[in-house]
């Protein structure tokens, strides 16, 4: 065997050691590296993708992420300035931007989030003291809609800041805390993501809520019954004046046929004044008598004048 032979065996044997002692790693496009020797950081973070060398035994790597990190905190029981207690849940969102001091001051992800709710609880726990619950709740002076739970209509017209800036007032106290503490991280991101009363202040506001829908209910049906009054008003004035109408209409017609009945009776008097008198005297033993009728007359009564002609 020749010394190249050798040479090449060496060479491979020398590789296979690195390889199984761990002298090669591979970063990902989404990862950065620090590298320690005895524990202490040495070099600068490898923040390029690729295969990298390190010594082997000796040197260890520790990853980090390069992506957004999410910070989900624990809902607070916090006081406004107008001594309202409820509680606060945020959420942020993160990032490593320097591997080396996140890995000097904070090691890993869990002293990252135990710092970050230190920080960020604290500041929202300051923000929301400093400003009464509707600056809290609301973000704009829009007008309500009919029908909308509104507890003091007048006061909710007065926000000056709203939750918005309330957010962006944590997210700047947050991130000065942060650069000031030289941590090597960044604060991307910062929101409220539920506001809740405590349960003696939610009984309270469902009450009120309550009660302002049972005035507005009152309310329209008040205003349903007052509605229900002019119709039934229009509708009872409408028929009187169609009844009067019709009454004044059936008083003419009746009138018109009376006397036309009246000229007609002249007439036929006039031309025989006997049947007629004859003919009323029948009409009236029509309307007078029926087959149960017993009458008991003088011979000189007016029912037996025609009765003793007729004999």
């Amino acid at each position: 065997m020749n010394r190249a032979s050798l040479a090449l065996i060496a060479a491979a044997v020398f590789l296979g050691l690195l390889v199984i002692t761990g002298a090669f790693f591979i970063v990902n496009e989404t990862e950065q590296v620090v590298i320690t020797q005895f524990g202490r950081p040495v070099g600068r973070p490898i923040t390029t993708p690729g295969l990298k060398l390190k010594v082997p035994l000796l040197q260890r790597a520790h990853y980090f992420e390069k992506r957004f990190l999410e910070w989900d905190g624990a809902p607070n029981e916090v006081p406004t300035k107008d001594k309202r207690f409820i509680y606060v849940d945020a959420y942020a969102r993160w990032q490593i931007t320097d591997p080396l001091k996140f890995f000097q001051r904070l090691r890993d992800e869990r002293g990252a989030h135990s710092r970050l709710d230190d920080i960020l609880d604290g500041e929202t726990r300051n923000t929301v003291a400093k400003h009464d619950l509707i600056e809290v709740v609301r973000s704009t002076n829009r007008v309500f809609e009919d029908g909308e739970f509104v507890e003091d209509a007048e006061k909710f017209e007065q926000v000056t800041f709203g939750r918005a800036l309330l957010q962006k007032e944590v997210f700047t106290a947050a991130s000065k805390r942060i650069e000031d503490g030289d941590l090597g991280i960044t604060i991307l991101d910062f929101r409220f993501k539920r506001l809740n009363y405590v349960e003696e202040v939610r009984r309270e506001v469902y009450a009120r809520m309550i009660s302002e829908r049972q005035r507005i209910a009152e309310q329209y049906r008040a205003e349903g019954a007052g509605e229900a009054a002019r119709i039934n008003g229009d509708k009872e004035r409408e028929l009187k004046s169609i009844t009067s109408e019709a009454y004044r209409q059936a008083q003419e017609i009746r009138g018109k046929a009376d006397a036309e009945a009246a000229d007609i009776y002249a007439k036929a008097y006039n031309k025989d004044a006997d049947f007629y008198r004859f003919l009323k005297t029948m009409e009236v033993y029509r309307d007078t008598f029926d087959d149960k009728t017993l009458l008991l007359l003088t011979t000189d009564g007016d029912f037996l004048r025609y009765l003793e002609t007729a004999k």
